[in-house]
């Protein structure tokens, strides 16, 4: 299938399948079904087997992520009630997921942040943060279509850490930062490399933006059920191979470390800080790896907390037959893991 020339590549979402252990964290979506109108908020059930619609439990409640955080405590408290009574639960093949935040005010990212990859390309560890940036309107559900632009032909991978901000601040001290985040997702850094390295003068930014070069989700984990954001299994698979294995212990700058540093920057603190932050796994990730990411490359993204193991998958559909069409994002999830693609602070 081709769409103004531009090759897609194309995630399916199938339900659950087989035994899940309920999970101890509060995992928030936002979700589209065929019998609501528009977007509406959602929360993970305990038992795996779906979403429970916040909006539908309690009218009131705002129907996207940004406008619910904040809001604050007070609907977080819903969210709270709602994960502990029974209630009914839309299936995986009844809704479809989209990215957990969108249109944030920022998206901040953060390169070569993390020690272990800086000494494998032998590029000196930084001694300051090395900030760039996504325009918000790159982000994509962690199901949607990836579009490979017909004019790049290094498009690859980058799986990472994603800090959403709460609450507004300025001049913010790394001991109080914590305080500011309200979770943690999964984001997925896609770069076209030529761009950002050879063309437009060197800069990152357009090699880092183009449409739906920021996939995000599936959930964003609220910070509390998060033990340690700086103990986290992260890697991605490229057909099956390895080609992240990392764990944010290895990052340069800590989460603390981050939000204090571009807080003095560029946060205002006259807007509520709908930002949302990206720890970056490595220098080069998939940067001259052979070969580049395409059509028909399946790609799973995972950060794993390191609780006892439970499993709950959404394998993607299909092998790719169809021209032009194949699965791009696989999302595992397992116990209180963050589960799928891209990035910000």
């Amino acid at each position: 299938m081709l769409v103004s020339g531009r090759r897609l590549l194309t995630a399916l979402l199938q339900a659950r399948k087989g035994p899940f252990q309920p999970s101890r964290d509060m995992r928030l979506v936002q979700f589209q079904a065929p019998h609501l109108v528009g977007p509406h908020l959602g929360l993970e059930s305990g038992n795996g087997e779906g979403i429970i619609d916040l909006n539908t439990y309690d009218p009131t409640l705002p129907k996207t992520m940004i406008q619910f955080l904040e809001e604050g405590e007070a609907t977080l408290s819903v969210a709270r009630r709602a994960q502990a009574a029974q209630l009914p639960v839309l299936p995986w093949s009844e809704v479809t997921l989209l990215a957990p935040v969108t249109r944030p005010d920022k998206v901040v990212c953060v390169g070569m942040n993390y020690v272990d990859h800086c000494k494998e390309q032998n590029v000196p560890v930084p001694k300051e943060p090395i900030i760039f940036s996504k325009f918000s309107s790159s982000i994509v559900g962690p199901y949607d279509e990836i579009v490979l632009p017909p004019n790049s032909k290094e498009v690859d991978w980058e799986v990472e850490l994603a800090v959403v901000i709460g609450k507004k601040g300025k001049h913010i001290k790394a001991t109080d930062a914590l305080a500011y985040v309200a979770g943690f997702t999964v984001a997925h850094d896609v770069s076209a490399r030529d761009w950002q390295m050879r063309r437009n003068g060197r800069q990152w930014l357009l090699g880092k933006t183009f449409d739906t070069f920021c996939p995000l989700g599936p959930a964003l984990v609220t910070r509390d059920s998060i033990a340690d954001p700086h103990n986290l299994k992260i890697y991605c698979r490229v057909n099956g191979q390895v080609v992240q294995n990392s764990n944010t212990n290895q990052m340069v700058f800590k989460t603390e470390e981050l939000i204090a540093w571009v807080s003095r920057r560029v946060m205002k603190s006259s807007v509520r800080l709908k930002n949302l932050v990206s720890s970056s796994t490595r220098w080069c990730d998939g940067f001259l790896a052979s070969p580049a990411l395409k059509m028909g490359h399946p790609l799973l993204l995972s950060l794993i907390q390191p609780l006892p193991p439970t499993t709950t998958q959404r394998p993607c559909l299909g092998s790719g037959g169809e021209e032009g069409r194949a699965p791009a994002i696989n999302l595992s999830s397992q116990s209180c893991s963050l589960a799928s693609v891209t990035v910000f602070l």
